[in-house]
């Protein structure tokens, strides 16, 4: 131990448990971990039966790395009180940055075993559940408080979110007609908006229309709020074939949306070319023998959701979603100093315990963020034999289901406007095309015009390339715990059809702009 170290903890003798903690809270604000931990550990030492300084030495020693013993320390606290939340909570953490999500679930499931529970706590832990991916879980612990008496309208808002990602649609309107009655701000936390994600409206006397003009008149109402529920209209009439009132609505929305959300279209455009003309260092990782990573990418509305969810049926396929992962290990592999194959070592490690984590056996794991083409090459330093299905679609159709959704703030702002989105899918089609002149082996381009016309021949020709076992994904079952996140929530869940296919030709008289974009 450092001599300074040892003169602090000289001091700190024969102090009392709160002189220690007052010590190790300022060495914190100082930011010195290494004198923190050894005030920590010898807090501990002169008081190892106290919860607080347990606690605190192990959201010191998460912090550190040294997450084995953080790991064991809490869970001793849990064992000595399974209802102490800090621990729980950050012991759920923990698991989480290790992708073990199921023991995450199964530690914040313990705390709420029985009884109601503190509003905000609750809201906590379905955050962190949500946040790990399960959904059902995290859906689960809402419908618990409010089936105890729970009548917190963030509660039977997020049960309503989580719900419909599930695929548990009518309830899941409950929920969210509970929110439109008992608060006030059902339009701001986009609500209405979720309810036209439920269903296909077949009759526009239908009293979702009445409510959502209603909430249009408010005068408190948001500009976020107010484009959220034209989204909404624009969706409904749409439903009914009313085309000129929907694309109303919706130039109305992506033009409150556009003014506050700018899109960097130079940047992209650079970062295109970037990409194109960039070499990453030399060398790549071994192939895992026993898994295959699948990235299923393209432009946001090409059929990706739909494709994964089909795909998700085979035994042998775990579907994870739209990971966040990829971005942040390419920039951490950038910015590295040490060596560039232990930098791709630590990254490709690092993902893997997120895309694999610890509840399926599966052999094959599909990350279907859409934005990982800008990743092709990374990706493939990693994994070797990963697969990557491009999904492409007729780019005014894209570009209309671009146009006509709501996305959460900071994902697709290019989707706001038409140039803006020309931009877009032509930077991701040049691309594209570059990865599969460079990487023709591991890129498969599925059409979502085939996809929909002809599933059978598309899906056997996709399984061959990936060399899935033979099985029949149409007649399979819908994996019974997928989950959809995307706005494709309902939309993926219902038989395959081809309505969307050109579906633009509705809208050329009302959006003209679409005809500035190919018809491929």
């Amino acid at each position: 131990m450092d001599r300074p170290h040892q003169a602090l903890l000289g001091a700190l003798a024969g102090g009392t448990e709160q002189d220690w903690l007052e010590c190790a809270q300022a060495l914190v604000l100082r930011r010195d971990p290494a004198a923190t931990l050894a005030v920590l550990d010898g807090a501990l030492a002169a008081y190892p039966e106290s919860r607080e300084i347990r606690l605190a030495l192990a959201g010191i020693l998460l912090e550190s790395g040294d997450s084995a013993r953080a790991e064991s320390l809490l869970r001793a606290l849990l064992a000595d009180d399974p209802d102490q939340a800090a621990a729980t909570l950050l012991l759920a953490r923990l698991l989480k940055q290790q992708g073990r999500m199921h023991a995450a679930a199964t530690v914040v499931r313990a705390l709420f075993r029985h009884g109601a529970h503190d509003a905000e706590l609750v809201i906590r832990a379905v955050e962190l559940l949500d946040d790990c991916g399960r959904k059902r879980d995290a859906a689960a612990l809402c419908e618990g408080e409010i089936a105890a008496g729970s009548t917190d309208p963030r509660l039977h808002a997020y049960a309503g979110m989580l719900l419909s990602q599930i695929g548990e649609f009518e309830l899941a309107r409950t929920r969210q007609q509970f929110v439109l009655n008992k608060s006030p701000l059902a339009p701001e936390w986009h609500v209405p908006l979720g309810l036209t994600g439920l269903q296909r409206y077949t009759d526009g006397t239908h009293p979702d229309f009445a409510m959502f003009q209603a909430c249009l008149q408010r005068p408190d109402l948001s500009e976020a709020a107010r484009a959220s529920l034209l989204f909404a209209l624009g969706k409904a009439h749409d439903d009914l074939g009313n085309y000129e009132q929907a694309a109303r609505h919706l130039r109305e929305a992506n033009a409150i949306v556009h003014a506050a959300a700018r899109w960097p279209r130079k940047q992209w455009r650079r970062s295109i070319e970037e990409r194109i003309s960039r070499r990453l260092p030399s060398g790549q990782l071994d192939a895992p023998d026993d898994w295959t990573p699948v990235f299923v990418v393209g432009m946001p509305r090409s059929g990706t959701t739909l494709l994964a969810e089909l795909l998700a049926r085979h035994p042998d396929v775990c579907q994870r979603g739209e990971l966040p992962w990829l971005p942040t290990v390419a920039e951490q592999i950038a910015n590295g100093r040490d060596d560039y194959r232990v930098r791709l070592e630590r990254a490709a490690a690092a993902y893997a315990v997120q895309l694999r984590q610890d509840d399926s056996n599966a052999r094959w794991f599909i990350d279907k963020q859409p934005h990982n083409f800008l990743h092709v090459d990374l990706i493939l330093k990693l994994f070797p034999n990963a697969r990557i299905i491009h999904c492409q679609r007729n780019a005014r159709d894209n570009a209309l289901s671009l146009w006509m959704q709501s996305f959460q703030t900071g994902t697709q702002d290019f989707a706001y406007d038409f140039a803006d989105i020309g931009a877009a899918i032509q930077g991701s089609r040049r691309l594209m095309k570059h990865w599969l002149a460079r990487y023709p082996a591991s890129i498969c381009t599925v059409r979502y015009e085939q996809l929909t016309t002809d599933p059978a021949a598309c899906l056997d020709a996709l399984a061959a390339w990936l060399e899935l076992p033979a099985h029949d994904l149409l007649d399979a079952p819908a994996d019974a715990g997928s989950i959809i996140s995307t706005a494709s929530l309902w939309q993926a869940r219902q038989p395959i059809h081809t309505r969307s296919v050109r579906r633009w030709t509705h809208y050329a008289v009302h959006v003209p702009e679409l005809l500035q974009l190919p018809d491929d």
